[in-house]
């Protein structure tokens, strides 16, 4: 876990920095970012997020999220999280950003702005077992109906944004 993280005004201009688990207990507005992968296939790569983590665990989201650290340029956090998180690197591209709030599980409010970024990616994922128990490659259809069937399984943030990321998937 990062130990600092980049809180910004409502433009993502940075006006300082804080310990990530203090920032999102106070629902300070920061930086972050979240990957949708998708193959070949036109499949979307999910994580199931593991159960350890300080918020949100257990349930399925995109394939990485993370917050570049003080000084860190965010598209270089992007490929080093989903390195340590999923085992592989691959071409990314930001498309499109948003901010939410939203308060979850363990005390926890969420207050980012979220830098989206797409990937194409068709090797073998090696996940982190401190970061994800679980992945799979889903169908954007399939995707959608079970969202709309469970979406107490999936993170807030991915479904917020995961018909948007679907949009720009277009490769």
């Amino acid at each position: 876990m990062e130990e600092h993280i980049i809180l910004v005004d409502e433009k993502d201009n940075p006006i300082g920095e804080e310990g990530k688990l203090s920032a999102h207990l106070a629902g300070k507005l920061h930086r972050c970012f979240s990957i949708f992968i998708f193959n070949s296939k036109g499949e979307m790569l999910l994580q199931k997020r593991a159960k350890g983590k300080y918020h949100s665990g257990g349930l399925w989201t995109n394939a990485c999220c993370g917050h570049p650290r003080p000084g860190e340029e965010t598209e270089k956090a992007a490929h080093r999280r989903l390195q340590e998180e999923m085992g592989f690197d691959c071409p990314l591209k930001e498309v499109f950003s948003f901010t939410y709030k939203a308060d979850l599980d363990h005390g926890i409010r969420e207050h980012e702005f979220d830098h989206v970024f797409l990937g194409k990616f068709d090797g073998e994922v090696k996940i982190n077992p401190e970061e994800a128990e679980d992945f799979k490659w889903v169908k954007p259809d399939a995707l959608r109906e079970d969202v709309k069937k469970n979406p107490d399984t999936y993170t807030y943030w991915f479904r917020i944004c995961f018909e948007r990321a679907v949009d720009f998937a277009r490769f």
